[in-house]
Order: structure tokens, then sequence, then C-alpha cells
């Protein structure tokens, strides 16, 4: 199997509270990064891959989106599901479901970006026979993120809430690989989380964690995106 065999949905349907004052009225995945929106990173990366299709997955502010990006980025094919109420992370890829006909989702939160090896992550999930891998990135300080813990074959043991910690560890990128019968249990127009609720019930199944070694950002706080500024120079 190749990468043309995943589909990848990009979950582009967030507030942005918390960054409202940086960008004003507009959807935090178009965020301007380098005179770029936030998001073309994201498809830049995607098309390298070999990936074909993907679906965003929009909510509030979406016709920002699909006005921005259209149907079609470089050799994407892009779709778009439109949800009509807040159904959170898991909710909103069960209601892209529809539009997906391959066998393994590649997701991805729609405003953070981790420079990695797609086909190493892809390879790690398929050796695994794992029914949901979750790309993991090593930070230097644990203050603002939850932390994932592993045993010594990979599985996914627990998830630690974030203390206000200092020190380093693994965190979830918010990429993820899934078999699509898994998300098929997610219950339709319901806001599930994967994080606060998926999750929990996978750890001791077939469950995995895979390292990256590329740098990580996300623009989730004023700070952040202030950062994100000169990030995509360095790597």
């Amino acid at each position: 199997m190749d990468l043309e065999d995943i589909t990848a949905a990009i979950l582009a349907g967030g507030l942005g509270t918390r960054l409202s004052s940086a960008i004003k009225r507009k959807q935090k995945v178009l965020a301007t990064v380098k005179n770029y929106p936030f998001l073309k990173y994201i498809l830049d990366k995607l098309q390298k891959t070999g990936i074909k299709k993907v679906i965003i997955c929009t909510g509030h502010l979406g016709e920002q989106v699909k006005k921005e990006f259209g149907n079609t980025y470089g050799n994407l094919s892009i779709y778009y599901s439109q949800e009509n109420s807040k159904l959170d992370t898991a909710g909103a890829i069960r209601l892209a479901l529809p539009f997906i006909k391959t066998e393994d989702i590649l997701v991805t939160n729609g405003d953070s970006y981790l420079d990695f090896d797609l086909k190493k992550f892809w390879q790690f999930h398929l050796q695994k026979k794992s029914k949901a891998s979750i790309l993991l990135t090593r930070v230097s300080n644990l203050d603002r993120y939850g932390q994932v813990v592993l045993d010594k074959n990979n599985k996914i043991t627990s998830f630690q809430e974030k203390h206000g910690k200092v020190g380093t560890g693994l965190i979830n990128s918010g990429i993820y690989l899934f078999k699509k019968p898994l998300l098929l249990k997610i219950p339709k127009n319901k806001a599930v989380s994967f994080e606060k609720e998926l999750f929990p019930t996978l750890i001791g199944k077939d469950f995995y964690g895979f390292e990256a070694k590329g740098k990580f950002i996300d623009i989730g706080t004023p700070k952040s995106y202030q950062e994100a500024q000169s990030f995509f120079g360095s790597i």
C-alpha cells in the first residue's frame, strides 16, 4: 500500500477564542504567517507526501476557508464537511466519513504543524496493526501540554493532564492515523472529543504512539502565533 491509500482530514472548525485578539474576524487556520494563511503550510506538506484527497472539516467561519482554497490545491482534491453545530474533534470527523472511501484516515489539526515523515508514521501504523496511532513530539517544557506515556512497545498507557509541569516529555501533536471502522463507532451528530472521550477508551488496546523528530509549532495563543512567523524559515 502507498500513501494514495490514505485520505487526509483537516480539523478547521475551531473558534480560535484565545487568538481572536490577534486575527480579528478570521478563521484561525487562515491566520497569516509570513504572508500566507497557516493552512497553506499544512496543504503544502500533504501534497508532497503523495496523498490525493483532503477533507477540510469546517465549522466557525467555514465559508472563509472554502473561498480561500476552493476545490483543488496543487495535486490535491479538496472537499468540505461543514458542521452546523459544534461537534468537537471526533464528532467533526464522524460527520466527514461519508466523503472518505479509504480504509485508513490521516487526521490533523488545522492550527498546528509538525515537520515529520508521513511514510515512516504510516509504516509504523501498519506494522503495529494499529487501529489508532498518534504522532507525538517531544517538547522541552510541558507547562502548556498534557503528556503522553508509552510502554516499551510504543503502546499508549496513559495521558497525564497539564499541571504546569516544567521539563521534557512527549505530547500529542494533533496528528493521527485511524482505521475507518473505529471512527464509524463514534455517535453521529454529537459533540465528541478525541482527546477527552475517545482516546481514554482505547488505552490498553491497539493504540500506539510514534515519536517524530521534526520541529513543532501551534498557533493557539498570540505568543505561539507570533513565534510561527519565524518558524517556517527554519525547517
